[in-house]
């Protein structure tokens, strides 16, 4: 039998599919089976049964030509930026909960929070204020005094406490917190403070700043010493803004360590309607933590409970944390990230920290994952309740080197000795790991001075791209434009990936583990991006096997172009409805159908899949198709605006059927999905 990842560039100059070359190779045929496949090839290309039209389109899927298609094509990213975890997949109500940053003002007041009584009160943060007594709760974690690497990042004001001293007796002073949207449902509050003398801390949730006491306050006594964790309940009958107010009023010493806020129902500190929201989308892999994040990212703090867990503060505030002031919360670690995955279906795919971490450090962290339980990690995995290995295959060399934003190396070859070490010691823990590479790709002198350079143990290379289209509404011409250019970016997506192919040659495959509009995260969605998300979805689904490209990650879904978020409410934008229709083809084998990616079809379990792409925004188009089989579903996508905000219709899509041709009319701008049994 022939080294498969060989045959996969063959295939690709004769678009073939795979298991067609096999045939012919394990029948003997040798150069006689490849010349008519050429010649029949030839043949075909002039026609790949379809007819395309001005007024319709003929479709005939070849079902005999069928080819396993990755179910990779289908990933999504998950990095810890702007608003995806906070915001987004946290269930935590409070900001800046563990106290990070400077003041945010002249009163001393951590950012966030608003000073109660501050005339007669002092507040310092306490890695300003020097006090022994005031050392912070929370810290990051040490795994092992010759795990150096982290010791590199230079970043401030993250592990930190809040002293708040009220000057004088008789008066009130705390600490609010102003616009939590909160639910009709009960909240988990845990308080984690200490004290300098004996003091009654009262709890206060008050909804357009009118105090209701039926239930919605909670006083404890707090004694001297140190920190002690006050864990309540309080129900919130109705749905709306509330504030939130922590007080005392005896002349005393309060530092509050962390305080937490947590809806009863939540997921490992995540929010539930968004996991829904995910699973609706049908994310096959899931890339974490990042993204530019990854090299902000220390994994040992995820061995820590979620409240111990220090922010951590961005390299560049405006790249990864503009809405939280430069910090992440840090609270999503890797068994949280794990139990996500199980929970929504998604192989986990993690990126280290490249330019921090020593190899040491990461090779920690694939043994935490895949060692088994009487390893030195796999042990410490057991001991925390998880006695199986996660078995995580896929792991990237650091994200986006060579671009100027990142931390780290800047040339190839200082990327290929760092990653080389890095490489060496997880692959010497797990030598089945599926290694990628990253870089300014596509780029000639990083394929050759770097992929190619790591090939031997670096199977894949990573490929960003974010499509820029000016964006004018300012006129329905311009408008009409602006939509198009979204629509039509595919085709430029396109052109990069056979570029990128030409770098890398025909021994590495290609991850396209970045991709959206740019800038999806600072506006809202529209109907016109989830006619480009189809777009994509439908080349990555025709292309991918040519190209040799089996994975595709969609960044990001939460807050940035798939799941919108706003307060307690959360739902699917045109692009995450434009996800759920296309997840029927994950899994599926190509048929291949048309020569562009109008059309995708695939066939799994003996349902044939056909989705149908029309971004004319004038005149609606005919689709054919002629098939042996049974309609078992039809349904559409479609709008009357592909302006900002706009979402789909979902509708049923009207068939009809003539001597074996079924014929579907999609309006301008729509999205169509049918199901055959064959």
């Amino acid at each position: 039998m022939p080294d498969i990842i060989q045959l996969v560039p063959l295939c690709r100059v004769l678009d073939l599919s795979l298991q067609e070359l096999l045939d012919g190779v394990e029948e003997g045929l040798g150069k006689q089976f490849i010349s008519s496949l050429l010649i029949q090839q030839m043949d075909e290309n002039k026609n790949i049964n379809t007819e395309t039209s001005n007024d319709h389109v003929f479709i005939r899927p070849q079902i005999h030509r069928q080819m396993p298609t990755s179910t990779y094509i289908f990933g999504h990213n998950l990095e810890h930026t702007r608003a995806c975890i906070y915001g987004g997949l946290s269930a935590q109500v409070l900001r800046n909960r563990k106290f990070a940053g400077k003041p945010s003002g002249s009163d001393g007041c951590a950012a966030e929070w608003i000073p109660i009584g501050a005339e007669h009160t002092l507040y310092v943060l306490d890695s300003d204020n020097g006090l022994q007594t005031s050392v912070a709760y929370t810290h990051h974690k040490e795994i092992g005094k010759e795990m150096m690497g982290t010791g590199k990042m230079n970043r401030r004001n993250e592990c930190q406490a809040l002293d708040v001293q009220l000057l004088k007796e008789n008066h009130i002073c705390g600490i609010r917190q102003e616009k939590l949207d909160l639910r009709a449902c009960e909240y988990k509050l845990r308080i984690i403070a200490k004290t300098s003398e004996l003091v009654e801390i009262r709890v206060a949730l008050m909804e357009n700043g009118i105090e209701d006491t039926n239930g919605s306050t909670y006083s404890f006594t707090l004694h001297p010493g140190n920190w002690q964790k006050e864990n309540f309940s309080i129900h919130i009958p109705k749905a709306g803004m509330y504030s939130l107010s922590i007080t005392f009023s005896k002349r005393a010493r309060v530092t509050f360590g962390v305080l937490s806020m947590l809806p009863f129902d939540h997921f490992h500190g995540m929010r539930r309607d968004v996991i829904e929201c995910m699973k609706e989308i049908g994310i096959s892999m899931l890339r974490w933590p990042g993204g530019n994040f990854a090299g902000e990212y220390r994994w040992q703090d995820g061995l820590l409970d979620a409240d111990e867990r220090a922010p951590l503060e961005a390299y560049m505030e405006n790249e990864t944390q503009p809405y939280t002031n430069g910090y992440d919360y840090n609270e999503v670690g890797i068994d949280e990230f794990i139990a996500l995955c199980r929970e929504i279906g998604a192989e986990p795919f993690l990126t280290i920290n490249l330019a921090n971490a020593s190899p040491e450090e990461n090779a920690a962290w694939v043994e935490y994952c895949n060692g088994a339980d009487d390893t030195r990690y796999g042990k410490l995995r057991a001991q925390r309740g998880h006695k199986d290995a996660y078995q995580v295959r896929y792991w990237s060399l650091g994200n986006e080197m060579g671009y100027g934003h990142m931390e780290g190396p800047m040339t190839p070859g200082q990327y290929v000795m760092l990653a080389r070490r890095q490489m060496r010691a997880m692959l010497d823990v797990s030598p089945d790991l599926q290694l990628f590479s990253s870089g300014p790709y596509p780029s000639e002198e990083w394929g050759t001075k770097s992929a190619k350079e790591l090939a031997e143990n670096v199977k894949y290379a990573s490929l960003h791209h974010y499509t820029y289209v000016p964006l004018d509404y300012s006129s329905d011409e311009a408008a009409k434009n602006t939509c198009q250019a979204i629509m039509d970016a595919p085709k430029e997506a396109y052109r990069l990936i056979k570029e990128m192919r030409t770098c890398l040659g025909n021994n590495i495959h290609i991850s396209f583990d970045e991709w959206n509009c740019w800038y999806a995260w600072y506006r809202p969605s529209s109907a016109a991006e989830g006619l480009y998300a189809a777009g994509m979805l439908q080349l990555f689904l025709n292309e991918s096997n040519a190209m040799d490209m089996p994975v595709c990650c969609y960044f990001q879904p939460i807050s940035e172009g798939a799941i919108e978020i706003k307060g307690n409410n959360c739902r699917l934008t045109a692009t995450g409805q434009v996800f759920s229709m296309l997840k029927a083809h994950c899994g599926g084998s190509l048929c291949p159908s048309l020569k562009n990616n109008s059309v995708a079809a695939t066939i799994k379990d003996n349902i044939l899949t056909i989705s149908m792409i029309h971004t004319g925004q004038e005149e609606p188009r005919v689709f054919k198709i002629q098939i042996r089989g049974d309609l078992l579903d039809a349904k559409l996508l479609s709008t009357d605006s592909l302006l900002p905000h706009s979402r789909f219709e979902e509708k049923i899509l009207s068939v009809s059927e003539t001597d074996g041709i079924f014929e579907v009319v999609l309006p301008p701008c729509s999205v169509a999905c049918v199901k055959f049994r064959v």
